[in-house]
């Protein structure tokens, strides 16, 4: 009998000849990382449960892109504890400023195929992109697991996903994890192994496979993972004959499978305030907004602005619209200002902040009020998330953005891409 990307990845980590779902197993991870909304608590748990070193300080990072720049009261007081934290127990990793840390995980090569990580944040999934077994955990765990060096785990069931074909114009793989998503339901892979596959997969980017990883955990996956190609390989730098233990297996046991035709795929939307209530744009069509977003860790990548700078390109958006644009990181903002993206965008009236988590955290610059609307091309529109609660978010693939811009109401982008 096969097995699962999930469990290949937790059986290489422990040692285990064999697992199946619902086995407790006890990892040893390769990389574990806390986000700054959560340093006093970590720091503060580790104290209590009596620890006085970390069980490997060169497998931890400490990421600071939820309060950079600070924008509520206590953040200030939050983010001393990430240098008391590193300057106590010798974490050398200590990202400041450098972008969001789910880009930064991947970017910089700490997320590398057939590897297992924690970070203290859901949308820790969006390593499986490049193979990492990677999951958020609580800042409790990772006071644990900071300590120990271990972290128990329960070997998930996992849903096949196979798209096959070549992708519509105007479809992007933002609209494929949409569709998937209003077709599984918030709860419908609930600790599951989400494992993409398909033609349509492997002509993916690994930017592009990054969206959809990050999005698993809408529908409750614990993980969200994608086989390693020769994208892969290049993206993380890794040798292809290091990874071929990580392929899908013929015989491997899936709890479910779902099978898309690519060409049947159309621009969707995520409707408020669910991010399973998904409908095609077109019947959305029309509805003026308030407020377009453009970023976060879904969909803040050099791809992402350079088919909005396309869509834009000597245009500009409404005077009433206020257009927000937060690149992912650091390198993401030079290498675009490089290649002239961020010229284009703010020629089109696009206000660029600096990377961090920006406006879908709803903490920076850029709240909502009461009745206005937004569409941004993050990963979650819950009620009250980017300002008041009268407001109503939709999300979309960054063309679906970039046109619905262009012309201040939702767009289909195909319209603007022909």
């Amino acid at each position: 009998m096969g097995h699962t990307l999930a469990e290949k990845i937790l059986m290489r980590n422990t040692g285990a000849e064999n697992v199946q779902p619902g086995d407790i197993v006890i990892t040893r991870p390769d990389k574990v990382a806390f986000l700054d909304i959560y340093f006093p608590f970590v720091y503060k748990q580790f104290k209590e449960m009596g620890f006085k070193k970390l069980a490997d300080p060169d497998r931890v990072l400490i990421i600071e892109d939820h309060e950079i720049p600070t924008s509520l009261r206590e953040d200030p007081w939050s983010l001393t504890f990430s240098h008391k934290f590193a300057e106590e127990f010798g974490v050398k990793n200590h990202l400041v400023g450098k972008g969001i840390g789910h880009q930064l995980m991947a970017e910089m090569r700490f997320a590398k195929p057939g590897s297992v990580i924690y970070v203290t944040d859901s949308h820790t999934t969006t390593y499986g992109a490049v193979g990492s077994f990677a999951t958020g955990i609580g800042y409790t765990e990772m006071a644990a697991v900071l300590g120990t060096g271990k972290m128990w785990v329960r070997v998930p069931a996992a849903i096949k996903i196979q798209i096959d074909g070549a992708l519509p114009k105007g479809v992007y793989s933002k609209d494929i994890i949409l569709q998937v998503l209003g077709d599984l339901t918030a709860s419908g892979g609930t600790y599951k192994s989400l494992e993409f596959c398909g033609t349509t997969v492997d002509s993916l980017s690994v930017d592009a496979r990054l969206t959809m990883s990050n999005m698993a955990v809408e529908c409750g996956g614990k993980v969200g993972l994608f086989a390693p190609d020769a994208k892969t390989c290049e993206y993380s730098s890794v040798e292809q004959e290091s990874v071929a233990w990580l392929q899908f297996d013929d015989d491997a046991r899936y709890e479910r499978g779902l099978h898309y035709d690519a060409a049947t795929l159309v621009p969707n939307l995520s409707c408020p305030q669910y991010v399973d209530n998904v409908h095609p744009v077109s019947e959305k069509e029309g509805l003026e907004v308030n407020q377009i977003f453009l970023g976060s860790c879904t969909n803040g990548r050099l791809e992402d602005l350079a088919v909005a700078a396309q869509i834009l390109e000597g245009h500009h958006v409404p005077a009433r619209v206020k257009f927000i644009v937060t690149p992912a990181s650091v390198a993401i903002y030079r290498q675009a200002v490089k290649l002239g993206y961020i010229q284009t965008l703010v020629r089109a009236g696009a206000i660029v902040t600096q990377p961090f988590c920006s406006l879908c955290q709803g903490r920076g610059s850029g709240l909502l009020s009461d009745g206005e609307v937004v569409l941004g091309s993050h990963n979650r529109n819950f009620l009250g998330r980017m300002g008041s609660a009268k407001s109503l978010i939709f999300l979309g693939s960054p063309a679906t953005v970039a046109a619905s811009a262009l012309r201040g109401k939702i767009t289909d982008p195909r319209e603007v891409l022909e």
